[in-house]
């Protein structure tokens, strides 16, 4: 519960759950400001945030469903370009709303949030199983962005309203114990269900479980409404809200299609990309002069440990979500299966949950995060290099290390720079700030994803070509192997070999390119401060 959201009448003892027959919603507004809850008890907490938890492990599942099923739904649809739009549209919607949800949240309360992200998250999904075209289903992944993201933001400012810095960690970490567990079942189940009812159930089968999941948040976690509904809407920054979503999805929309989709000469990319430039001037000139409560007050991305935490976290999303969306596809290309593709993701869902933890642990214990930080990018980079030497011949287990490995440094790098991030500012300020961090790492995944495609299609054109363009029907295969992963096993048997060397090069390609990506996140760490982590939520 934010301090907005606090009651004045509020004490020790006030329920933090719904109870109809004491809940009293009149009370009059005080504009004093109100120091933040005490910490509540364990059992209060494991209530609050296990409800809000489901929606995190389902939107987690998603994730993962569709980095394994990117490759067969691409092939139903003839089209391999649909790949990163399934990753990309969702990701944006994710990116345009969830800076805009810390204020709104703060406003309008935690509850009506999560009723809104369940709802939004349901019907995308019943949107995507439903689609016969793959506009359509781009369509449904941007609805159900809107709510995914939502789940995954709204849940992380519920623990900060609740939980003390020194014993922030490790609540979050049990909340990414439940992200992984969503990563690792997602790339499994997706797969089952493609081997044999068909992707399409994939995302129907998740609807049934959003609902009870709204209906559980909507009847369970209150938050009393202490201002009228007009002075309420007052406060949402309707100007900044519009310019960042404008600037955000000019940006992610520009960089996607271009050099992957259109041309970087094209027309809407030469559109796109300079109205982002022109969108993001507006918005920061709003928050600066015009909003009386920003969305996002740009002072606080000046703070070093701020700006460096957000930065960390966008390259090394970027890393994280060009590894999840390729790696399936390299296994595919093995003459794998969709299910045991995402069977080979599970190390790094589990891995994330354990560097989450344990770093969150340790941090309790020693009231230090730096030098953790550090030994995390450390291994983030050591296991992207180790990445980059797969082939069609690495033995099966050796990838379930190195996933494992990448899945421990992500897992502690989000904990850790989620406590550094909200240790260097104002309590009031933690939603907003939070969902800042959560725009970096909405925007660098999307970038990722479009950096190894554009890197990917472009290695795999010129590598077929070089192989192939003196073949008779060259044109018409290369077309068709750029669309559809299942044309390698339909080739002529002298053209087999040639077609995996060139898709291996580009997947080896994408992952070398990733490589720097991280190790930029590496050193974005420098700047990074030192807080102090307190007991309790006074910070004293």
């Amino acid at each position: 519960m934010s301090d907005d959201e606090t009651p004045a009448h509020a004490t020790e003892q006030t329920p933090l759950l719904r109870d109809d027959q004491v809940a009293d919603q009149d009370q009059p507004q005080n504009n004093a400001q109100v120091p933040p809850r005490k910490e509540a008890t364990t059992k209060e907490m494991v209530v609050i945030l296990g409800i809000i938890w489901i929606g995190v492990f389902l939107a987690a599942l998603d994730t993962t469903i569709v980095a394994t099923l990117s490759g067969p739904i691409s092939s139903s649809f003839n089209s391999l370009s649909l790949f990163s739009w399934l990753a990309s549209s969702y990701l944006i919607a994710n990116a345009a709303f969830q800076p805009i949800s810390g204020r709104l949240t703060d406003i309008f309360s935690r509850r009506w949030g999560l009723v809104f992200s369940n709802i939004f998250f349901a019907i995308g999904n019943l949107i995507c199983g439903l689609a016969q075209s793959e506009w359509v289903l781009i369509f449904g992944r941007v609805v159900a962005g809107m709510g995914g993201g939502g789940l995954l933001v709204i849940s992380t400012f519920v623990t900060s309203d609740l939980v003390p810095l020194r014993k922030r960690g490790v609540w979050q970490g049990v909340g990414n114990i439940c992200y992984g567990a969503g990563s690792g079942l997602g790339g499994l189940f997706g797969g089952w269900i493609n081997d044999t009812i068909g992707w399409r159930w994939a995302f129907l089968i998740q609807v049934p479980f959003l609902v009870v999941s709204c209906i559980l948040v909507a009847w369970k976690l209150d938050v009393p409404v202490t201002e009228s509904e007009t002075a309420r809407i007052k406060r949402v920054d309707f100007l900044g809200a519009v310019s960042l979503v404008a600037t955000l999805v000019t940006l992610l929309l520009g960089l996607n299609t271009g050099g992957n989709q259109l041309p970087w000469t094209h027309p809407l990319v030469l559109t796109a990309l300079p109205l982002s430039a022109v969108f993001l001037g507006i918005f920061i000139y709003i928050e600066l002069k015009v909003a009386s409560e920003p969305i996002i007050p740009v002072r606080l991305l000046l703070d070093r440990t701020v700006l460096a935490a957000c930065l960390i976290n966008w390259f090394l999303t970027m890393t994280v979500f060009g590894l999840l969306f390729y790696l399936p596809l390299f296994f595919q290309v093995q003459g794998l299966s969709a299910t045991a593709a995402g069977v080979r993701l599970a190390p790094q869902a589990v891995g994330t949950s354990i560097g989450s933890l344990g770093s969150g642990f340790l941090m309790r214990a020693s009231g230090r995060y730096k030098t953790l930080n550090y030994f995390a990018l450390s291994l983030q980079v050591a296991s992207t290099a180790l990445i980059c030497t797969l082939n069609l011949s690495t033995p099966a287990w050796l990838p379930f290390i190195y996933f494992f490995l990448l899945g421990t440094a992500y897992g502690s790098m989000l904990t850790i720079t989620l406590v550094a991030l909200i240790s260097a500012v104002d309590h009031q300020h933690h939603a907003v700030v939070t969902s800042a961090s959560y725009a970096f790492r909405s925007t660098g995944s999307t970038i990722g994803i479009t950096i190894a495609s554009a890197v990917f299609q472009n290695t795999l054109k010129l590598g077929l070509w070089s192989r192939f363009a003196g073949r008779e029907h060259a044109a018409e295969l290369i077309a068709r192997l750029r669309d559809n992963l299942d044309e390698i096993w339909k080739l002529p048997a002298d053209w087999r070999p040639g077609v995996l060397d060139a898709y291996m090069d580009s997947l080896r390609a994408v992952f070398l390119t990733l490589l720097g990506v991280s190790v930029l996140g590496s050193i974005s760490s420098i700047a990074l401060r030192e807080h102090t982590l307190h007991n309790n939520l006074a910070r004293r």
